[in-house]
């Protein structure tokens, strides 16, 4: 009787219009937790992952809220796991393409802060695909692990660009550009790339290619010589097995003897294995922001993890069949 008076109440309110509800659709996002994936003991070994398409665009949106990039939440875990200090070591999982050229050098420049700053080892494993920017980012790391199905290499540069004049005169639509200088529209896919262009960036492909093979130079683990990294870093892929032949990674093993060869490095008996989880979504990084000032590139019907498929070009460190 009395849950019946009340719904009447209740439904006499909403129908005068003096009930008032703040229904929040979207949740609220939240900082990055922790959670115990196996083992025990208070040493903890911190797996993160670096997984699919490298790019400091934020992502999601729509009726969903908006998540931080990769690059953020990256930079946002690193950041916690400073603070800890039960992290005795971190592994890296990595199954990535690679990405933007400047979203790759900011993870591996922030994964190299963290191993000076922590000073905790940082093993890099690739499960499935660890291939140009995804492989830059695994040179940061004092071991490079991979799968023995797993692909990687792929060191270079790439930039795309569409012409769709003929198209454009096909249907009847034309462009008009006013610029400031002739080099002001260069790429633009309104009209043929003339070869000055051409040259100009191709000296910047070239620019962003000798620093690839410089990071590959440098790597922790890394025993070959600049002739040998450039002869490798001709843009293709190598198996598991390849990439140990040509001493770009360190050993071909499975995840859990990548976190078992870290436990036995720290001399752990028992070490917890964690990983962070984001109930919603949270900026908590300096890389956290708005996505208007994020890179795109120009190419059509690729899906690119969240980068504007026709916004214009990049240049990549990216292997796309």
């Amino acid at each position: 009787m009395k849950t019946r008076l009340c719904l009447a109440i209740f439904t006499m309110l909403l129908l005068n219009g003096c009930a008032f509800f703040n229904v929040e659709l979207v949740p609220q996002t939240q900082p990055l937790q922790e959670k115990v994936i196996e083992g025990e003991g208070r040493p903890k070994l911190l797996l993160l992952d670096l997984t699919g398409i490298i790019s400091e665009k934020a992502r999601g949106g729509g009726l969903s809220q908006e998540q931080p990039s990769m690059v953020a939440e990256l930079k946002e875990a690193l950041l916690k796991a400073e603070k800890d200090e039960d992290i005795a070591g971190v592994v890296l999982r990595i199954n990535s393409p690679g990405g933007t050229v400047t979203a790759s050098d900011i993870i591996y420049h922030e994964l190299l802060n963290f191993r000076k700053e922590k000073k905790v080892p940082l093993y890099a494993s690739i499960v499935g695909m660890g291939t140009s920017g995804g492989y830059y980012a695994a040179c940061a790391a004092d071991e490079i692990s991979a799968h023995p199905t797993a692909v990687t290499g792929s060191i270079g540069v790439i930039l795309m660009k569409f012409n769709v004049e003929g198209l454009m005169s096909k249907v009847g639509v034309s462009e008009l550009t006013i610029k400031s200088g002739d080099k002001k529209d260069i790429l633009s896919p309104f009209r043929p790339t003339t070869p000055e262009e051409q040259r100009l960036v191709q000296e910047i492909i070239d620019s962003l290619h000798r620093r690839f093979v410089d990071v590959a130079l440098a790597r922790p683990g890394g025993k070959l010589s600049r002739d040998e990294v450039e002869k490798l870093a001709d843009g293709r892929i190598y198996t598991a097995d390849q990439a140990l032949q040509a001493r770009l990674i360190d050993r071909v093993g499975y995840l859990d003897e990548t976190i078992n060869n870290m436990k036995k490095g720290l001399k752990l008996e028992k070490a917890r294995v964690v990983t962070y989880y984001r109930p919603g979504s949270y900026r908590g990084s300096i890389y956290s922001g708005p996505a208007g000032s994020a890179p795109v590139i120009n190419l059509v019907n690729f899906d690119l993890g969240g980068l504007d498929a026709m916004g214009g070009s990049s240049f990549m460190y990216l292997w796309r069949p």
